[in-house]
């Protein structure tokens, strides 16, 4: 009996444990989508502003994923 108790709060304080670490996943998750979605909008803003030197950063990693796709 002592010992399903045991078994029991055991469990409880597994799954308690593991939500809260899902949950700090989750906000790292949430940081790095914010972190990417800050990157575009700073290559956008770039190349409206100066579009020859964004266009050609672009071109050069846009023709390099290229060439390792062939």
């Amino acid at each position: 009996m002592l010992t399903t108790i045991a078994v029991h709060v055991q469990a409880l304080w597994l799954s308690r444990t593991a939500a809260a670490d899902e949950r700090g996943q989750t906000s790292a998750e949430y940081a790095l989508v914010l972190l990417g979605a800050a990157a575009v909008e700073l290559l956008i803003v770039g190349w409206a502003t100066h579009p020859t030197r964004v266009g050609k950063l672009l071109d050069s990693v846009l023709d390099n994923i290229r060439d390792k796709v062939k």
